[in-house]
Formats: structure tokens, C-alpha cells, sequence
């Protein structure tokens, strides 16, 4: 590899006095230039989180191990890939087509740099458009047994050896064991009135109550129903003069958006989850 591939390091770590520069100065010590580095610190819970993003350098296989043996050494929790080694994601979909299309649509663009090797489904409908864009689709019915369905779609996931599985309306909820193979790598989007409007028909609740504000959240998948780290959210107004089908036209279009931003964030490691909350870096 050359200067052309960009490394990330993600690290986590107690807050203490001189740990920038002990960082710092591991870095510089193996020969490595820093483009990039943001940090933050969470003071309630002394923690201290930094991103750096830097150049490959010549003897990158050496110089990654010195770096993980440095980091070790310092007590962090760390997380080290280049870039250009493309995360593979898995994409898991029911019959509402607007979020699994915007996420194939900017990775035929480039705007996502990943791989996509399945898009799998408990229906069979949407299989013509993704098959005729040239994705391999998947129909997994569920057919009664969703222990034995959960079983085929992890067969084919780790066939495939997906890193980042999104759920882009894929309206089933996981078991425990799906979640615990992909821990903090399974991203999901859905409306933001929870934990109001639950269940069926969340915007016409919504519309009932006259709302003035729409919204998507973006998180990762745990085990507390939509209970997730929070990625990424957004919102729009909506008036009164606006109709439930208005009210899911903007619903869609944040969806959209907002899943697109969590799935970036995740590819280029942005992202650092820890307890109930996440740091994402811009």
C-alpha cells in the first residue's frame, strides 16, 4: 500500500492528563503524518474518545502491529483499517422499496464506498428491481418458523462475510441471536414519534394529534426494541395543512436521508458506540 490508502484508528480510553500527546507521539515516533484527529470527552463518565485518520505508509503491516502493541501499552481500547479495505453490507428489506433503493443508488454512484454482495427479503416483491440493477436477491420467507428463517439468513450473511447488515424497513423484529452475531453492526431506521404513536399507523396518530414536527432516527440494533445507540436523526415541520399521505411523503423522504448518513458514518468509521449512546465524528 501507498500514501494514496487513508488509515483510521478509533480510540477509547479513561481520561487523563498527557494522553493527547501520548497518542500523539506514538504516531509521530512510527513515521506516521496526521491528517485528520477529532476527540471529545465524556466528563460524566471520564471517558476520553479520538478519531485519526492518516496516510498508509511504506511497511504498513509492521507499522500497524508497533501501533497496536503502542496502544495496548497505553490501556486504550482501539479499532485500526484502511479505508479502502471495503466494509461488505448486507441489506435486509420487507415491501417498502424508498430506503433499500437510496442506499443502492449512491453506492452505484460511489457516495458509499462498500460492497454489497446480498439484499435479502421475507417477501418476494421487490426482487425484480434489485435484480434487474444487477444485486443478488434473496427471498427468505418466513413461513411460520422465523427461528428457522433467522437461521438461513445468518447462513448466507456469513457465506457472503458481511461486516454491516442495514435494515433498510425491514419490518421484522430480530431475536436476541440474530443481534448478538452483528453487535453494534446492524443499523436500523424508523420514525421518530417513539415512544408515542407505537404500532400500526404512526402517522395518521400523528396526523390525529396534530404534530407539527415529523422525524427519522437512525440507530444500531441491541436487544431493547429501537432502544439502539442513536447514529443519526432528522426532522421537518409539517402543517396543518398537510394530510397523513403529505405527513409519510416527508416521513420517507428523512428516512432516506437519515439511514443513508448512519450507513456512511459506519463505513468510514465515524462511529464509536459505548454503553446507551455513541460518539460520531464529522
Amino acid at each position: 500500500m501507498t500514501s494514496t490508502h487513508r488509515a483510521v484508528v478509533r480510540i477509547t480510553g479513561p481520561d487523563r492528563p498527557g494522553i493527547v500527546s501520548d497518542v500523539s507521539g506514538l504516531l509521530f515516533k512510527l513515521g506516521l503524518n496526521i491528517h485528520h484527529a477529532d476527540q471529545h470527552l465524556d466528563a460524566e463518565a471520564n471517558l476520553f474518545f479520538q478519531r485519526i485518520e492518516f496516510p498508509v505508509p511504506e511497511g504498513w503491516e509492521r507499522v500497524r502491529t508497533e501501533l497496536t502493541k503502542g496502544l495496548d501499552a497505553l490501556g486504550m481500547q482501539h479499532s485500526l483499517r484502511v479505508l479502502s479495505e471495503r466494509l461488505r453490507v448486507g441489506i435486509l428489506i420487507s415491501k417498502h422499496a424508498h430506503c433499500g433503493m437510496d442506499i443502492l443508488d449512491r453506492h452505484r454512484t460511489g457516495e458509499l464506498q462498500c460492497e454489497v454482495p446480498v439484499i435479502i427479503s421475507n417477501h418476494p416483491d421487490l426482487g425484480p428491481e434489485f435484480t434487474r440493477r444487477g444485486y443478488t436477491f434473496v427471498h427468505e420467507p418466513i413461513a411460520g418458523n422465523k427461528a428457522e428463517q433467522e437461521r438461513r439468513i445468518l447462513a448466507r450473511l456469513a457465506e457472503e462475510r458481511v461486516d454491516l447488515v442495514v435494515l433498510a424497513r425491514y419490518m421484522q423484529i430480530l431475536t436476541s441471536g440474530f443481534v448478538a452475531a452483528y453487535p453494534n453492526r446492524i443499523i436500523n431506521i424508523h420514525h421518530s414519534f417513539l415512544p408515542a404513536f407505537a404500532g400500526a399507523e404512526p402517522y395518521r396518530q400523528a396526523f390525529r394529534k396534530g404534530v407539527k414536527l415529523v422525524g427519522a432516527t437512525s440507530h444500531y440494533v441491541t436487544e431493547q426494541l429501537d432502544e439502539g445507540p442513536i447514529i443519526a436523526q432528522g426532522v421537518t415541520r409539517v402543517s396543518h395543512r398537510d394530510t397523513v399521505a403529505d405527513m409519510e411523503r416527508k416521513g420517507r423522504d428523512l428516512e432516506r436521508v437519515v439511514l443513508a448518513e448512519a450507513v456512511r458514518c459506519h463505513l468510514e468509521d465515524r462511529i464509536i458506540a459505548y454503553g446507551h449512546k455513541t460518539v460520531v465524528f464529522e
